[in-house]
Order: structure tokens, then sequence, then C-alpha cells
């Protein structure tokens, strides 16, 4: 029997569950979680590996390599997250979540092993690097399709009364992707040096990449379905026409704080190790050290500010969220930039990691429970791949282009001005979940 159904049959709180079904959610949860990691894990490690390959697929002297190069970033890191967020977001409505999941991973798997396995530009020329952009292509719509449907799944199998604190894992898995990724690259760069790291080493952490996808895709496998059959069936099930007819509001509500979520998310994670060693003057070696244990402690966060959502209220998180945003952005940016004290730039970075855990950390399910379950799935995808895509997506670019002609903090304004515009999208919010309440 899907869960959807045993749902509602259930009593409506979280006690009430019988032992074996909080067994089975539980090992849902911890299935759906795996392959978000694997999926996070496999995607970062593209970016920590590419100083070692990237000779060997874009040499300097091919201009057609160097334009491919361009042409694959563009298109994998934006193009292809929205397309992600729609097709997967479409299949999880009309086909289930479990199929989306399922393929998704799969198809993360398919674009690892290729990249582990492509012959290099001296092997087979041009072809090369064509064809690690056809991989990574694979990989960015893989990842844009992740997120919307296990934000999804999790909001639905998670236990009445503590959906915010299992739906956390979420975020918990995504910054445990880039932390394993961090650390299989350091372990390698410990057992190997530089000339074997270009020459081969590089391959091992995408063989890792798509052996630990095979593990998450049997995991998967396993699911049970959340969505029912009348659901499904229904004309308007992943149907964008449906979305934008009757569930504009919600829509661009999603888009609208997503965008300041994604923006500052970035700003405080994959931005921060550059703004540490080029604003604050810090070596790569200690931006990296504080980085590290900054996502570390972030991810260890994210439960704790999950768990407070399921007491004060999705609304009241977000809400915070955006005005304590507004108000420390300028002041800690500013800090940092003067900062030489690695441990007071870790309490500093933490410190702001902290408050975007008040998103993030219910990043999914504050999105999930604005839409019903015929696009839930696409509402939830589309919105943040598209927000993603624009403002996180963009964030370093913004920030580097802004210092580049000395105007570095009208950035801090930006992101300042992003918070604000969340805190007033925020108010828009229902006061308990508008669809999720009455199914679970």
């Amino acid at each position: 029997m899907a869960l959807a159904d045993t749902a509602s049959k259930s009593a409506p709180a979280a006690q009430h569950y019988t032992f074996e079904e909080k067994r089975k959610r539980i090992f849902a949860i911890v299935a759906a979680s795996s392959g978000n990691l694997v999926e996070w894990f496999d995607f970062y490690v593209y970016a920590f590996c590419a100083i070692y390959f990237a000779p060997a697929f874009f040499p300097k002297s091919d201009p057609t390599a160097q334009l491919l190069n361009t042409a694959g970033v563009f298109a994998a890191g934006f193009l292809m997250r929205p397309i992600g967020g729609w097709l997967f977001g479409r299949i999880a409505d009309r086909r289930g979540r479990k199929t989306s999941m399922v393929t998704s991973v799969l198809m993360m798997c398919a674009g690892s092993l290729l990249i582990a396995c492509l012959p290099t530009y001296a092997t087979i020329g041009a072809w090369a690097p064509a064809l690690l952009l056809v991989a990574r292509l694979f990989q960015g719509l893989s990842v844009g399709g992740e997120y919307g449907t296990t934000a999804t799944y999790m909001s639905e199998v998670a236990l009445k009364g503590q959906r915010g604190f299992f739906s956390s894992f979420q975020y918990v898995t995504l910054i445990g992707g880039q932390l394993l990724a961090v650390l299989v690259v350091v372990v390698l760069q410990q057992v190997l040096d530089e000339p074997e790291l270009k020459a081969w080493g590089w391959r091992i952490p995408f063989v890792i990449g798509a052996i630990t996808a095979v593990i998450a895709l049997l995991l998967r496998r396993t699911l049970h379905e959340t969505s029912t059959a009348a659901t499904r069936a229904s004309k308007d099930a992943g149907s964008v026409a449906a979305l934008f007819l009757s569930h504009k509001t919600a829509f661009f509500t999603v888009l609208g704080y997503t965008a300041g979520g994604s923006l500052i998310f970035y700003t405080f994670t994959t931005y921060m190790q550059k703004y540490l060693v080029n604003s604050a003057g810090m070596t790569i070696k200690t931006a990296s050290n504080v980085m590290t244990g900054c996502l570390f402690v972030y991810m260890c966060m994210q439960p704790l500010f999950g768990a407070l959502s399921d007491r004060i209220g999705r609304r009241n998180n977000m809400l915070l969220f955006g005005a304590i945003g507004a108000v420390m952005t300028v002041p800690i940016l500013t800090a940092l930039q003067s900062v030489t004290n690695p441990v007071v730039a870790f309490a500093l970075i933490t410190l702001a990691l902290a408050v975007v855990s008040f998103y993030t950390s219910i990043s999914g399910i504050v999105k999930a429970e604005m839409f019903p379950p015929e696009v839930r799935a696409l509402g939830v995808g589309l919105a943040y791949a598209v927000a993603n895509a624009l403002f996180g997506g963009s964030a370093e670019y913004v920030a580097l282009g802004l210092k580049s002609v000395g105007h570095e903090t009208v950035f801090y304004w930006y992101v300042t001005g992003m918070m604000v515009l969340a805190f007033v999208v925020s108010l828009r919010l229902p006061r308990q979940a508008s669809y999720l309440h009455h199914e679970h």
C-alpha cells in the first residue's frame, strides 16, 4: 500500500503512528537522503577536480576546445537546472515520485561513469571535450531535477508534527555531499602527487561517485510511492499550464523567497572561500580549512532549525530568516573584509550560516506545503531551479564583477535587498500548511 494511502488512515499526530510505519517512513527518509548526498557529491567533485583534468580535455592550443569548455560550464550550470526541474517535476507528478528519483540518480551515475572513463584530448581530439560536455549536461539535468522531487517526497513521507525536522535532512545531505567531495580530494592529495593526479588520479572520485550512485539507486528502488493513482491520473498532473493558471501566486511566492535564499546560501558557502582570499587576504589553505569547519557545523545545524519550525511554524522561520538576514548581512560581510584571525572568520561565517539555516532547514517543505499533490514536484522543482540559476548561480559573478570595478560593498546591499524581499514575500505564507496539513 502506498504511504500516501496509509497516511490518510493514520492518526493525526506523530506519536500515533505504529512502530512499523515509523520505521518504514524513517527508512524512506534515509533512502531518499542517500540519493541526494550522492547527487551533490558527484556534482561538486567535478568542480574540485577540474584543476587536475582541465589540461587533459581543454588544451590552450585548441580554441574550439576552449569554447566547448565555456559552453559546457554555462549549459550545465544554468540552462540544464531549470530544464531538469521541469522534466523531473513532470515525471514525479505524472509517473510518481519514486520513478523520478530513481531516474535522476541513474542519470547522475551515467554522467559520472562517462567522465571516469573518458579518453583525453590527446587520444580522441575534440571528441574528448564534447563528450565531457554531454556528461556534464546529464549531471546538470539530474541535479536540477533532484531538488524538487526529493523535497516533495520527503515532505510527504515525513511524520506529521516532525516534518520540519525530517525534511531538514535534504540540506544535511546536500552539504554532506559537498564536504564528502572535499574530503575525497584531500585524501587523494595526500596519497598521490600532482603529476599522478593530473594523469589518472582525478578519475577516482568519479568512479566512487558512480559506485555510490548504484547503491543509492538500489535503495531508492525499495521506496514506497507517496503520490496516489488519482493525482497521477489528473489532467493537471505535471502541467505547467495548470501550475500557472491555478497556482501562480504560490509559484511566484516560492520564487521570491528562493531567490533570496539561494543568493545568501551561495554567498556564505561557495563564494566565501574566494572572499576570504581576495578581500580578507587569507591564504587559500587557511580559507579552505575555515570553510570546511563552517560547512560541517552548518550541516549539523539543519535538524535543529528544522525541529524549531515544527514548534514555531514555517512562516515564523521564514520571517526570522528574512528579517535577521537583512539586518546582519552588511555588518558581517564588512567585518569579514578586514578579518585576519581564522577563528574570528569561522565565528562570523557560522553566525551567518545559522541565520541562513532558518531557510535551508525547511527549504523543501515550506515549498511543498504551497502546492497540491498533482503539481507539487513541478511547482517546487521549477521555482527552485529558476531562482537558483538566476540568483544563486550568479552570486559569485556579481560579487567579483562589482569588486573589479571598485564597488564591492554594493554586493552587500544587493544581498540585503533580496533578504528584505524574502521577508515581504514570506508575509504571504499561510500560518499553517495549506495542502500537506490536510493530506497527511
